[in-house]
């Protein structure tokens, strides 16, 4: 089918929120490894993954094999909680085995927002209140409560309830929100307790962050910041909840979970995207105790945990794990952040240059000392990136984030085809 006839029929029959990332939109149909091909045979450098979500590579051969082997014997495709799996109770153990001590118990799902909403629910039935703290420039999913947690007005309808959500600022250093001129003080997290203390009873029934905010513009806080927001909210009975949907599995350089950098072990761990390598799948890991307190009670996901969609996580796991992909990760995001750095020497227009392992960011803006963001560059930058051979990510509240998350087993020979690709965009920007 031709591009044009695609357009027709999606303006015809789905929602107007479906936008495509291009003004003359790529319809992509083949894939493998960090490379895409469109309709016309063009092979694109993919180092955004869809939205974050490729992990290990486009149909990685280890994946490929088992679901081959699923289909030749007739696996079945659902079963649903109700019967055994063995590819639910596997994962389980292994998502288990991966998470910090004490995280132990599992609720598969979906998506990210699925898992957001199974987390707020738990901590809100395990702790007996409804009050949650979420950040300003955070986003945490689509549906109903994930949008009240948001912190962009841009994702926000006139009609979408708050849901008994208050908002904290953002630990945003390239705009720090409290102008600070001599160094970092960790207002930011003092901030969580400020909100706390004016805006709740004075207990709450969570904190929800993303260790680095993903469609924030990759908002990398400081290491400590976490540590002491996760103390303001244990002494006001809170749960601690670490969104993990985008910088999980690794994608961060240093553990499977990005929140154990901070030293910090959460009550709850949400995943998705990455933990499916582009597979429907999303997870929620909890303490024993925040589990149990659902007890008693029923709760229902259809599709969660199927065998399919199951296999392929467990497989990401195996693949970040024996193929050393942490590792990866640090050792190539170390190597592309300083080639973004000498970047950003020679055009103006990137502001800052941010993130963790191959979780990296570029803020572009119009002038560096007043900070303007450039949201129009960021849009041609993107389409000329397209034009190079090359398909990045956009974010942050005003759009003017470069977002670059490729697979975690980028190798260094693509990572300067990246940095080339990028440099020939924005010279054509400039």
């Amino acid at each position: 089918m031709e591009n044009e006839e695609i357009m027709g029929l999606r303006k015809a029959h789905l929602y107007p929120t479906k936008i495509p990332y291009y003004k003359d939109p790529i319809q992509l149909v083949r894939a493998s490894g960090s490379y895409v091909w469109d309709n016309q045979g063009k092979q694109y450098l993919d180092v955004i993954g869809g939205i974050v979500s490729i992990s290990v590579g486009h149909n990685h051969p280890q994946i490929k094999e088992k679901m081959k082997a699923m289909i030749a014997e007739d696996a079945i495709q659902h079963t649903t909680f109700l019967y055994l799996s063995q590819y639910m109770a596997e994962l389980g153990k292994k998502i288990s085995d991966v998470a910090p001590d004490g995280l132990n118990k599992c609720y598969f799902v979906n998506s990210g927002s699925e898992a957001n909403e199974m987390a707020i629910m738990s901590a809100r039935v395990a702790t007996g209140e409804q009050m949650v703290v979420s950040l300003r420039h955070g986003y945490h999913g689509g549906t109903n409560v994930p949008l009240a947690l948001c912190g962009h007005g841009t994702w926000k309808y006139p009609a979408q309830p708050q849901a008994s959500v208050v908002h904290a600022m953002a630990p945003y250093c390239y705009r720090c929100p409290f102008n600070s001129k001599n160094g970092c003080h960790m207002e930011c997290a003092e901030d969580v307790k400020n909100v706390i203390e004016t805006t709740t009873h004075g207990k709450i029934a969570a904190f929800i962050a993303e260790p680095v905010m993903g469609v924030g513009g990759f908002i990398d806080p400081p290491v400590q910041y976490h540590k002491r927001v996760h103390e303001i909210v244990k002494s006001y009975g809170g749960l601690y909840i670490s969104d993990e949907v985008q910088a999980g599995v690794g994608r961060t350089g240093k553990h499977f979970f990005a929140i154990e950098e901070s030293g910090v072990t959460p009550d709850l761990i949400t995943m998705a995207k990455g933990i499916g390598n582009g597979a429907p799948v999303g997870a929620v890991i909890a303490k024993d105790e925040v589990a149990e307190a659902m007890k008693g009670k029923l709760h229902f996901n259809t599709f969660g945990g199927d065998p399919y969609q199951a296999m392929q996580a467990s497989e990401v796991v195996d693949i970040v794990l024996n193929d050393n992909l942490i590792e990866n990760s640090k050792v190539m995001g170390n190597y592309l952040k300083e080639a973004f750095k000498d970047l950003q020497k020679d055009f103006p227009v990137i502001g800052d240059v941010r993130g963790r392992g191959l979780m990296l960011g570029l803020e572009l803006v119009k002038d560096r000392k007043t900070k303007e963001p450039a949201a129009n560059e960021a849009a041609l930058l993107m389409e000329l990136s397209k034009g190079e051979g090359l398909l990045i990510g956009k974010g942050g509240l005003y759009g003017n984030v470069i977002r670059i998350a490729p697979s975690l087993g980028i190798s260094r020979s693509e990572a300067d085809e990246l940095v080339t690709k990028l440099k020939a965009s924005f010279q054509k920007l400039s």
